[in-house]
């Protein structure tokens, strides 16, 4: 069970190195930037209900959706500089950015029509919305907790969504200059997004470890929960492991993550680690190979559609990021980190990365909290024909 991470609800978690940074490189480089200043964290203890139904989980979504889409309505009342200066960044890509904010747009009043469905007078937070307009005006009104059961979840929330919000909004502005998982370029890659209401995907980066180590210990866990999850690994790291590889995977999927972990943006040997690697699994993981691709740090060139067709593969992103490669973020933040966002988004795609110990931990803690809710957890060989 993980414990309620209170210290880390007044305040958001400090940026460290790590996978961002890693992307970023040097801020010299035009195709670089970088990592966001803050990571936004969750206190799931505010929120004053079990999710253990259906109707649970679709209140508290609602609550999310409600207040994400108020910050999101207050940034667009700011200018460029104001903008700039709120990123840290020295600019940005505006039409990026206004593309961004309309997908969100039409993904929350999607998502909030669907959690309207359970509604039930005198529940919370179920004013219609037929709309994004219409969601926009109900956000902007939503200027403090409608009961007071629910004002330590809304000061919380107010917080939470501020920074997450930004982590967003820096992306968008940056891209496509510097390539993310906040967009996609065409319709050979998918981020999760186009999965169906209630439905997510389990992910996980860089293993495998070496023999006995995280990728092992997960495997374990994800076994005992009855789960499957889709690892995205790396030849060099495969290549080491390749005796016991069909074995260590029974009963998971299997896709190439590169060969090394460099960003394939800027990586003139980028063609070279996509076929290398996603032979190489193939060749050892057998039936357990989905011919899938996940570009380190999600970074790749905005034409390179062409060839991951002609190579059979399709380019898989994420848009619900755990955070657990940060060292800052712990366990019990990523699980409440998570919990909040499966809330805001309703589906989609988790990253994890199994060379780190933090999903092991919170996969049973988010397991035990949404019990009942009515979840499901995406078969990863019907990946992405289960969409829709």
């Amino acid at each position: 069970m993980l414990r309620c991470a209170r210290s880390l609800a007044r305040a958001v978690v400090p940026f460290a190195a790590g996978a961002l940074a890693a992307a970023a490189l040097a801020a010299a480089s035009p195709a670089r930037a970088a990592g966001p200043a803050h990571i936004a964290a969750s206190d799931r203890s505010a929120w004053p209900q079990p999710l253990n139904a259906p109707a649970a989980f679709d209140r508290a979504s609602r609550a999310e959706i409600l207040a994400f889409a108020r910050q999101l309505a207050l940034s667009e009342t700011l200018d460029d500089a104001t903008l700039r200066a709120r990123l840290g960044l020295k600019q940005i890509d505006r039409p990026a950015l206004e593309r961004i904010r309309g997908r969100f747009w039409q993904r929350l009043a999607a998502g909030y029509r669907n959690a309207l469905r359970t509604c039930s007078p005198p529940d919370a937070f179920c004013a219609p919305a037929s709309d994004a307009a219409a969601l926009r005006g109900l956000a902007l009104r939503f200027e403090a907790a409608p009961e007071p059961a629910y004002a330590a979840w809304y000061a919380d929330a107010a917080r939470f969504h501020r920074v997450y919000l930004d982590e967003q909004l820096r992306l968008a502005a940056l891209f496509p200059r510097v390539s993310s998982e906040i967009d996609t370029y065409s319709a050979i890659e998918s981020d999760g997004s186009e999965l169906g209401d209630r439905r997510f995907l389990l992910s996980f980066d860089d293993g495998p470890t070496p023999s006995g180590g995280n990728t092992d210990r997960l495997l374990r866990t994800l076994r005992e929960l009855r789960l499957q999850g889709t690892f995205f690994v790396l030849g060099e790291s495969l290549q080491r492991r390749s005796d016991d590889a069909a074995r260590l995977y029974a009963g998971m999927c299997v896709a190439s993550h590169g060969w090394q972990h460099q960003s394939h943006a800027r990586w003139p040997q980028w063609q070279d680690s996509v076929s290398r690697s996603s032979a190489l699994v193939a060749q050892r993981v057998g039936a357990g190979y989905v011919p899938l691709f996940r570009p380190p740090y999600g970074q790749r060139l905005a034409d390179s559609g062409a060839f991951f067709r002609a190579q059979g593969l399709r380019v898989a992103l994420w848009n619900i990021d755990s955070q657990d490669w940060n060292p800052k973020v712990s366990a019990d933040a990523v699980g409440q980190r998570l919990l909040s966002l499966m809330l805001l988004w309703r589906s989609g795609t988790i990253l994890f990365h199994d060379v780190h110990d933090k999903a092991r931990q919170a996969l049973p803690w988010l397991l035990q909290r949404t019990r009942g809710a009515g979840l499901e957890w995406v078969d990863c060989k019907r990946y992405p024909a289960a969409a829709g």
